[in-house]
């Protein structure tokens, strides 16, 4: 072994160790909020430039993070794709969108950071384009979004950006939501993540395939 592949074998424990204190202090107070200061410290890092030095910016760790998960949903999402094979039902799509992050968390095990990571990132405009660049290099992502498109024909283009956005919503803070009351030990409304996607898969359903109000996209009440 040579000794670059001996310190790169040597630096993935403490890698390991930044993701997942980052993951958590993300998740449960927000990007902006947390120094690396602190992260260092809740990885037991006495040395408080160990952030920097294993990922560079802040940018750099919120993308790692992601990518420390997305190979696993992806490979799940791969999966019911195929499965689903041709399908023209809405609700068929929509369950490749949400039964793989479900499954995901399902498979870590409590408790997750990862939905509440999401719903933070989703929220902040500074780290926002990467959660969705990341989303939108995924082969089976752009293969389910423009499935479940030829499903619906008769939505103009507005109206299925608009329900786009609102499915994009709904996903990640009903996860974070879930996650977050079985950190906290609260009731939740479903008892596994798998009935938790079933819900969800419903409610976009209704969405996608709502009617549109008379007015129309850029109507007569648009303020």
């Amino acid at each position: 072994m040579t000794s670059e592949a001996t310190r790169t074998g040597r630096a993935q424990p403490t890698r390991e160790l930044i993701l997942t204190a980052a993951e958590r202090l993300f998740a449960e107070h927000g990007v902006l909020a947390v120094s690396n200061r602190q992260i260092s410290e809740a990885a037991g890092q006495g040395n408080n430039t160990a952030v920097s030095y294993h990922f560079g910016t802040k940018a750099d760790l919120v993308r790692a993070i992601a990518r420390k998960h997305s190979t696993s949903i992806e490979e799940i999402r791969r999966r019911w794709v195929a499965e689903t094979g041709d399908s023209t039902n809405v609700r068929d799509w929509i369950a490749c969108l949400v039964r793989p992050v479900a499954e995901h968390l399902e498979a870590v095990g409590s408790p997750t950071w990862f939905a509440r990571f999401g719903a933070q990132v989703m929220t902040d405009p500074t780290f926002r384009p990467i959660m969705i660049d990341e989303s939108l290099s995924s082969p089976s992502l752009v293969r389910i979004l423009e499935s479940l498109n030829r499903c619906l024909p008769g939505l103009p283009p507005q109206v299925r950006a608009e329900r786009a956005d609102m499915a994009r919503q709904l996903i990640v803070h009903m996860f974070g939501e879930r996650e977050r009351s079985l950190a906290e030990d609260t009731t939740t409304p479903r008892h596994t993540w798998n009935s938790a996607a079933a819900g969800l898969i419903d409610a976009l359903a209704g969405m996608w395939l709502a009617p549109i109000s008379p007015s129309g996209p850029r109507g007569k009440d648009e303020r």
